[in-house]
């Protein structure tokens, strides 16, 4: 028993002593990163690209016809990604189901009817994102 003890306490030290010196090499590594980052000339980090204006273009000094801009187009965005998770949706039922058809525990109509149907519920969402960029 003593000497599980010991195994336990010796493992413990080790791991110990691993993690304070694993600590002392992260202090290092950011030490010298900081170093670096800090000795680059500012030139360098004065090479960004300009941001791309929104599709609607204000003005110059408007920032507030700026701000609209950028929110009608995460607007779009956000539709656009809704529109293809819909299409994802739709394939993945319809996988399901011809799978089902495959195995026999659907009826290969099941098949064509969740076809017709989705492709009609895609086309009418297209709609409706439609109509609602031109909204927006």
């Amino acid at each position: 028993m003593v000497q599980l003890d010991i195994k336990r306490a010796r493992f413990m030290y080790t791991s110990n002593a691993r993690h304070g010196f694993r600590a002392q090499v992260i202090a290092a590594c950011r030490t010298v990163l900081a170093a670096v980052a800090v000795s680059f000339p500012l030139s360098l980090w004065a090479a960004l690209p300009t941001p791309v204006a929104p599709s609607t273009s204000p003005a110059a000094g408007d920032w507030i016809g700026l701000i609209r801009g950028y929110i009608k187009d995460g607007g779009l965005v956000l539709g656009l990604a809704l529109a293809v998770m819909g299409f994802l949706w739709v394939a993945y039922l319809g996988f399901a189901k011809f799978n089902e058809a495959r195995q026999g525990k659907a009826e290969w109509a099941e098949v064509g009817v969740l076809g017709i149907v989705g492709a009609v519920v895609l086309i009418f969402a297209s709609y409706l994102l439609t109509e609602a960029a031109g909204v927006i």
